[in-house]
């Protein structure tokens, strides 16, 4: 499991008029199981993803399509984790 923290490096106006490109994006790792949640940080100074991948590499390749990222919009870094304790529902999706 990996946390994905997006941080706006450009207006939020410009943030906005990308929103329709990045939920694309996102839309399209959420159907591929990759994407497990997301949403903006309060303040909105950036995202969250929760993404499933076998490595760190995997997860830039993919944040590498995110059009925040490709336009220069946005930064980000890459934690992973080990879950230990699930809950229950995801258990079906978490390994």
């Amino acid at each position: 499991m990996f946390v994905v923290d997006l941080n706006y490096i450009a207006s939020l106006e410009k943030i906005d008029a990308n929103m329709g490109d990045h939920m694309k994006f996102l839309r399209k790792y959420y159907k591929l199981n990759a994407f497990i949640a997301s949403g903006r940080k309060v303040p909105r100074t950036g995202g969250i993803i929760l993404v499933l991948a076998k490595s760190k590499e995997e997860v830039e390749k993919i944040i590498n399509e995110d059009p925040f990222v490709i336009n220069k919009l946005a930064e980000y870094s890459i934690t992973e984790f080990r879950t230990s304790q699930v809950h229950d529902a995801l258990k079906t999706i978490i390994k």
